[in-house]
């Protein structure tokens, strides 16, 4: 399976450790510049400024929704950010509505959060994993 990874760099450390499993049973994996950076700088985290400048810089957003488009579902990995279990951004809920317009499957590896926009998270539709990948189909 041909799966994009989507998620704040505060949750990097998970963002690798999924991409590393679905690695290894197989499927074909792309996960966001910003942690791609972290972990080739042995796991310094950028600042806001950086990560702002460096969306603006290197088109970063345009350039994710692009490499959407060549892949078979989102995921979405949402850890407690905060103090909200299952935590989802503004750039993650943007990803989430473009890979919803394309009709791909959208997968949340943890709850849907209570945010100020889960409404627009629900009307999403997105399968709920409860951590387990196995229900990625």
């Amino acid at each position: 399976m041909k799966i994009i990874i989507a998620g704040s760099l505060s949750a990097a450390d998970e963002i690798i450790k999924i991409k590393d499993k679905l690695v290894a049973r197989g499927d074909e994996v792309e996960y966001p510049t910003g942690v791609k950076k972290y972990e080739a700088s042995e796991h310094k985290m950028p600042s806001d400024e950086e990560k702002a400048q460096d969306k603006i810089d290197y088109d970063l957003i345009r350039g994710y929704f692009e490499k959407i488009k060549n892949y078979d579902a989102l995921l979405v990995v949402n850890p407690e950010k905060n103090g909200v279990p299952g935590y989802i951004g503004g750039n993650t809920l943007i990803e989430m509505a473009f890979a919803f317009v394309l009709r791909k499957p959208i997968y949340l590896l943890h709850q849907i959060p209570k945010m100020p926009y889960t409404s627009e998270i629900e009307a999403l539709m997105p399968i709920v994993l409860d951590g387990n990948l196995s229900k990625l189909k």
